[in-house]
């Protein structure tokens, strides 16, 4: 059964999205949102985290969250504001949000 997984915490401040990461199944789908799009930042250990995922796991990032913090996703992620949000919501099974 396929999970969305949605993190909005700052992959800095604590092991939300480590824990995360173990956790994903091969036909979940992981949304980054609020401060957890600062995961996508070039050269962190945190995007190389998030890459090595594999191509089965979707990456997902809201829009309106990427730019607020100046921010782009690597091609990897696939941008989606919050109809989209919604969407993927109805799309998955589960939907385990990382509070």
């Amino acid at each position: 059964m396929a999970t969305l997984h949605i993190l909005s915490h700052s992959p800095f401040a604590d092991s939300r999205l480590a824990s995360c990461l173990r956790l994903l199944g091969t036909a979940d789908g992981l949304l980054l949102c609020g401060d957890a799009v600062y995961a996508l930042q070039p050269g962190t250990a945190n995007l190389q985290a998030l890459q090595l995922m594999p191509a089965s796991v979707a990456l997902y990032a809201l829009d309106e969250d990427l730019s607020a913090r100046g921010l782009q996703a690597p091609e990897r992620a696939q941008v989606v504001d919050y109809p989209g949000f919604v969407e993927l919501c109805t799309r998955y099974a589960k939907v385990n949000s990382w509070l």
